[in-house]
């Protein structure tokens, strides 16, 4: 049972987040591991959602903004080098979530703010936001990845989003702002390196004695591969494939798109975008929809068979449009 430690300095996203996935898929299950890193310009997207439609990639290209896709679930943010990103991984007999999330607590309130965990993925402090989370699991290796916003500068996402107004209705933009906050906004002097230090320590006091970890030569060959891959246009962009039918809506827990493909009235192909934190769910949805005819009751019934609430919204409203 080994506990490691890294902290990235490269401040490259797609290489921060090529090092995420392949500790994601390399780690023993008895291992667990803390991992650091610092994206200095970049717009971070969900596993499952569609850049065009979210992303204003010109303005991106302009300003050098990188565009990364996590493999996690959930909506963009914008990474600078006011925020500092943590990634516990871990076997299934070892990842805790409650445990995780209590050393990002412990840290922070070591540094003499009050703070807490509020719902499924986010810690508060002083009843503003400074953390959000997300979560996937490749067989039994877990994975916990997070932000901590410190100093970030939260008024540059909005220059790269193309947000859809039925997002701003549904979360209001100034509330959304006024309960998102800087740790820095708490205690004036606290830094990035002050946090991690705290963390660091705290990861000690509640897991013991850990390695600070470095790559072999062998690991980074591998890492250069996950390198290529988050960088390529095929993983970041992808292509917009051919449709004939676009159907969206925005639920409370997520937004959906479906770009259907068609042919003799059947669904040949199902492309599936969503901001939902399930990164699964778009997957799934694409098998219960393709191969099935076009009609509302039809693709109802289809997706409503999967006793899921979130699929269960879906079938609803699929039953409502008129197709």
């Amino acid at each position: 049972m080994q506990n490691y430690y890294y902290l990235s300095h490269s401040g490259d996203g797609w290489q921060n987040l090529a090092l995420d996935e392949w500790i994601l898929d390399h780690l023993e299950e008895d291992e667990l591991f803390l991992y650091f890193y610092i994206n200095h310009n970049a717009v971070i997207i969900g596993k499952n959602q569609n850049p065009w439609r979210e992303c204003d990639l010109d303005a991106m290209d302009c300003d050098g903004v990188q565009l990364v896709r996590r493999v996690t679930g959930g909506g963009a943010v914008f990474h600078d080098a006011g925020n500092l990103n943590f990634s516990f991984i871990a076997g299934k007999g070892r990842y805790d979530v409650e445990k995780q999330f209590g050393v990002i607590l412990q840290a922070v309130r070591s540094l003499g703010i009050e703070c807490e965990f509020s719902g499924r993925n986010d810690l508060l402090a002083n009843g503003c936001k400074f953390s959000g989370n997300a979560f996937c699991q490749r067989g039994n290796i877990c994975q916990h990845h997070g932000t901590l916003l410190v100093s970030a500068d939260m008024t540059r996402l909005q220059n790269y989003l193309q947000v859809d107004p039925r997002k701003l209705q549904a979360k209001g933009v100034t509330s959304v702002r006024s309960r998102v906050c800087n740790l820095s906004e708490l205690r004036t002097d606290l830094t990035v390196p002050m946090v991690l230090r705290a963390v660091v320590q705290s990861f000690g006091r509640v897991y013991g004695d850990y390695t600070s970890w470095e790559p072999t030569a062998e690991d980074q060959a591998q890492i250069d591969a996950y390198h290529r891959k988050h960088r390529s246009w095929d993983w970041r962009v992808g292509r917009t494939p051919q449709f004939d039918l676009e159907l969206d809506t925005r639920f409370d827990w997520g937004g959906v798109q479906l770009l259907l493909r068609l042919s003799e009235g059947k669904i040949v192909r199902a492309e599936v975008y969503s901001d939902a934190m399930d990164a699964e769910l778009p997957e799934v949805l694409r098998g219960l929809l393709e191969g099935e005819r076009l009609g509302s009751q039809t693709l109802a019934q289809a997706v409503g068979r999967a006793e899921n609430p979130q699929l269960q919204d879906i079938a609803r409203w699929l039953s409502s449009e008129k197709l």
